[in-house]
């Protein structure tokens, strides 16, 4: 098997980055991250998932878990997609990480969060990546949705709008490296494979790119600005952020 192209698309930065090479992760503190994926006999999120929200609950402030639990997938869907669009764009490959062997420290920042004990196969071949990049993707974010909306209760549609956004925000991450370090043909490609995704289910709905400038804005809400303190995000359907009193039924 080939390796994953990942330390090119690592320069780009760290959610674009993946600890590889030997070890023990267990030993570490990681767990599967398939383990995230999975809810207990009663529908309630196991303990991988809920650490995980508790601690972003904590971490912001707020007391309203699913608040926590959209931002949890948010920033998951950031870190899948980048491990997929950067090597995919500066490498032509994309790597397959696997639910059952990438391991999970969610305790741990970008990039030692995520640990691939060795060097993940690879994906897609050149002129076909669109493909492979949303398998890549989705193959957490899809299980990971279906978790946090039964668990959490926290609107289908928003966590789509969250994988989008989150897509959109990895791409002009990307765009603007390939542009300072004089890559004018991967910035095009980053564009390229990230319309293709954003053009179909689950994400067609979501919102609209636009590219002169490069831009996404989101047809939900990420429900930020229901933290203390928080506001509306750039990309967010919301002109101004309803009033916390305002009931539970937040826009999704």
């Amino acid at each position: 098997m080939d390796e994953a192209p990942l330390p090119d698309a690592a320069r780009v930065g760290p959610f674009f980055a993946l600890r590889t090479g030997s070890g023990d992760p267990g030993a570490e503190g990681y767990a599967r991250i398939g383990e995230a994926y999975r809810l207990t006999g009663t529908g309630a999120a196991g303990p991988v998932l809920r650490a995980r929200v508790e601690a972003v609950a904590a971490s912001l402030r707020t007391d309203e878990p699913r608040v926590a639990a959209s931002l949890v997938f948010q920033g998951l869907a950031a870190r899948v997609w980048s491990l997929a669009l950067g090597p995919a764009v500066l490498s032509g490959g994309v790597p397959h990480l696997r639910p059952d062997r990438l391991w999970w420290n969610p305790g741990r920042v970008a990039p030692d969060d995520l640990w691939w004990p060795g060097a993940p196969s690879v994906m897609g071949e050149p002129g076909r990546l669109a493909g492979p990049v949303g398998t890549a993707a989705c193959v957490h974010l899809v299980p990971l949705h279906q978790a946090i909306e039964r668990a959490y209760q926290v609107s289908g549609r928003l966590l789509w709008g969250n994988a989008a956004s989150a897509l959109a925000g990895s791409l002009r991450v990307l765009h603007d490296w390939c542009r300072a370090h004089g890559r004018a043909e991967a910035a095009d490609r980053a564009v390229e494979l990230a319309r293709a995704q954003l053009g179909h289910p689950p994400l067609r709905d979501a919102g609209t790119l636009s590219t002169a400038p490069l831009g996404y804005r989101r047809r939900s809400c990420c429900l930020y600005y229901r933290v203390p303190g928080g506001g509306l995000c750039g990309d967010c359907v919301l002109r101004e952020a309803p009033g916390r009193g305002i009931g539970r039924g937040t826009p999704g």
